[in-house]
């Protein structure tokens, strides 16, 4: 029996990706105006920018312990094998509930073989590793070495991104609000990536196209061999742009492959519309 891949919505990977790769869907939860959904299954991330933008601040919460019981329950009783690739912990309550609820589980199947892994990422960087780990899974590749390319991955996942608003990131609690209006009032584009699973700004930039050309410089300092590797870029509803960073990518660095999704509605109630992501390793397995 292969092994059984669970992630969770933050991961930022198309609706249909869970049922055509045979990935169990942990959803997120977002509220806007009021109303609870489930990330992924029942709100599409433009709901979530079309609130941002007529001034809702969305908020988000962690995956259900209720679902997490569950699905753990019924793998247990079918002596199924499975890894749940998450969440950043420095983001997310999610992890530690998942590691709870896992103990709790495991004291009435204590020959539950689930494996839970703290990814340090987020977004598509997160993304990439649960697409990567869905693939070997198909190919009946062993649990241990499909751990050992998500623990590899997940240590060696570069994440760069701007955002269009850093008042977003400030209501979100993500920098303080006195560097948001400096930076709007400037037009200061912050250069964001992930140490340590947290978001951490690296460089300002005046102006959207040095930024992008910023970016790629970064990508060239820090990435290995992009033409044997995929490189992911998300996006919160700004279809023109990703593309021209696409092509600024391509004609730069020539890579393997460019896969691009839409940052989802957890991740983007908190950077807003506008934002770009571009992922990629600094490592290759």
């Amino acid at each position: 029996m292969p092994v059984k891949i669970l992630a969770d919505s933050a991961c930022d990977l198309p609706k249909d990706f869970y049922s055509e790769h045979n990935v169990t869907l942990f959803p997120l939860k977002v509220q806007v105006n009021g109303q609870e959904y489930e990330d992924v299954k029942t709100i599409d991330p433009k709901t979530v920018y079309d609130a941002i933008r007529s001034g809702d601040v969305p908020k988000t919460s962690q995956v259900s312990p209720l679902l997490f019981e569950e699905v753990f329950t019924e793998m247990a009783e079918n002596n199924e094998d499975g890894i749940y690739i998450a969440f950043s912990s420095a983001l997310s309550g999610t992890y530690q509930t998942s590691v709870m609820i896992l103990d709790q589980v495991k004291e009435k199947y204590p020959n539950f073989n689930l494996t839970i892994v703290d990814t340090k990422c987020a977004s598509l960087g997160f993304g990439l590793i649960v697409k990567e780990a869905a693939r070997l899974a198909a190919e009946n590749v062993s649990k241990e070495a499909i751990l050992k390319d998500v623990l590899f991955r997940s240590q060696h996942m570069e994440h760069l991104f701007t955002v269009e608003d850093l008042d977003y990131l400030a209501k979100g609690g993500r920098v303080s609000k006195a560097s948001a209006f400096l930076g709007g009032l400037l037009n200061i584009k912050p250069i964001l990536n992930v140490e340590d699973g947290k978001l951490v700004p690296i460089e300002k930039i005046r102006g959207k196209k040095k930024v992008y050309r910023r970016i790629v410089e970064l990508m060239k300092e820090r990435g290995v061999s992009f033409d044997d590797q995929t490189v992911g870029i998300s996006h919160a509803d700004t279809e023109d742009t990703v593309l021209e960073v696409k092509a600024m990518i391509e004609e730069e660095l020539h890579p393997k492959e460019v896969f691009i999704t839409s940052i989802g509605s957890t991740v983007g109630a908190h950077t807003g519309p506008g934002t770009i992501a571009i992922f990629f390793l600094n490592k290759l397995p």
